[in-house]
């Protein structure tokens, strides 16, 4: 695997951070939180729901803002 491309357990997608963080509960809802202008990644609004996450990432939603934290396995 090229040095560029991350492992497996390295990222996380953006909508499932939100549906693991207990913001949405589906996909559809995390696709329109997205899409519609809510969500930010290290201060910047995301509209990529498939957007990969490294540990270290801030997300933003709704005032709050959580910080991306991957298991090693």
């Amino acid at each position: 695997m090229p040095d560029d491309e991350p492992n497996a357990g390295e990222v996380l997608r953006l909508d499932d951070a939100l549906k693991l963080a207990g913001l949405v509960s589906t996909g559809g809802e995390a696709k329109r939180l997205i899409q519609g202008g809510e969500v930010r990644v290290n201060g910047a609004m995301e509209t990529r729901r498939k957007r990969l996450l490294r540990a270290g990432d801030v997300l933003e939603v709704a005032g709050e803002s959580f910080e991306v934290e991957l298991d090693e396995k």
